[in-house]
């Protein structure tokens, strides 16, 4: 049986960054179709009860750091604790990730969340910059032309629907993997969502 994900990001999350690179392999080796949706946890936050990272308690922020250190480490992949461009709204590049999905596809708008990822927590990159983006773009081989048509009314109305979807399927934080309607908070969620793929 072929399992269809709900990819619901935050391209600015450094949990979507370490879980990404683990998600597109799980998705190769169990042929999981996947439905790239990035959201707005701007509009989600509030009705869940999320806060900006700076509106946190002292003691979450301290523990988040110590957490992203021991994922960094354990995975192997670079990741400035502090990074030069954040906090950064990640409406751009998702705005750009959700244009991409709708006209290149699932695995080019992967491709671009693993880069977009990567730019702000290995790279110290401004993505919400459209240079930054621009040259996103053709490291992923994919057209300039997508940023412009990131702005565009049918994509405001699919980020805005993505934003819809997640808040209907109960998703509160990002990355969230909604698997045949069964949700996965968390980057590491993702034994169980290889699990419920391979079932």
């Amino acid at each position: 049986m072929r399992h269809t994900v709900d990819y619901f990001l935050a391209p600015q999350s450094p949990w979507v960054y370490l879980g990404h690179a683990r998600f597109e392999d799980m998705v190769r080796r169990t042929g999981a179709q996947v439905n790239v949706r990035p959201m707005d946890l701007g509009h989600i936050f509030p009705l869940t009860g999320g806060l900006p990272l700076p509106q946190r308690a002292p003691q979450r922020q301290a523990y988040r750091l110590l957490e992203l250190r021991r994922y960094s480490e354990s995975l192997g992949l670079p990741l400035h604790l502090h990074p030069q461009h954040f906090p950064v709204s990640g409406d751009p590049a998702a705005l750009l990730i959700t244009a991409v999905a709708a006209l290149d596809g699932t695995d080019a708008a992967l491709r671009l969340t693993g880069a977009v990822a990567r730019a702000v927590w290995a790279e110290e990159r401004d993505i919400a910059d459209p240079v930054a983006l621009r040259a996103l773009l053709g490291e992923c081989g994919l057209s300039p032309d997508r940023l412009e048509q990131s702005h565009d009314d049918a994509t405001q109305a699919a980020y805005v629907q993505n934003t819809r979807l997640a808040i209907e399927a109960g998703v509160f934080g990002a990355p969230s993997y909604v698997v045949d309607g069964e949700l996965f908070w968390g980057q590491d969620r993702l034994d169980f969502v290889e699990r419920r793929l391979l079932a």
